[in-house]
C-alpha cells in the first residue's frame, strides 16, 4: 500500500537537506500515517484506514461518519 492518507490524501513530499555549509541533498517528508480501525454505527460496520494525525484529529472533532462522507465525496474513499 502507498503511502497516502485514505481521507485526506495527503503523501510524501520532496525537499532537500541542507548542511552547514549549504550543501543540499534531497529527501523526502513522509506523511504522519498510522493504521487505525472505526466502528461507523449508521452503517454497523468497522473499518480500517491508513490515515494522518491531522485526519485523526478531524475525526475526534466532527466524527467518523461525517469525516468518512467528505471524503467519499471527494473520491478519497471508495464506497
Amino acid at each position: 500500500m502507498s503511502r497516502v492518507c485514505e481521507l485526506t490524501g495527503k503523501k510524501a513530499m520532496v525537499g532537500n537537506n541542507v548542511s552547514h555549509a549549504l550543501n543540499r541533498t534531497k529527501r523526502k517528508f513522509n506523511a504522519n500515517l498510522m493504521k487505525k480501525r472505526f466502528y461507523i454505527p449508521e452503517e454497523d460496520k468497522w473499518i480500517t484506514l491508513k490515515i494522518s494525525a491531522s485526519a485523526l484529529k478531524n475525526i475526534n472533532k466532527k466524527g467518523i461518519f461525517a469525516v468518512v462522507k467528505e471524503a467519499r465525496a471527494k473520491g478519497f474513499l471508495k464506497q
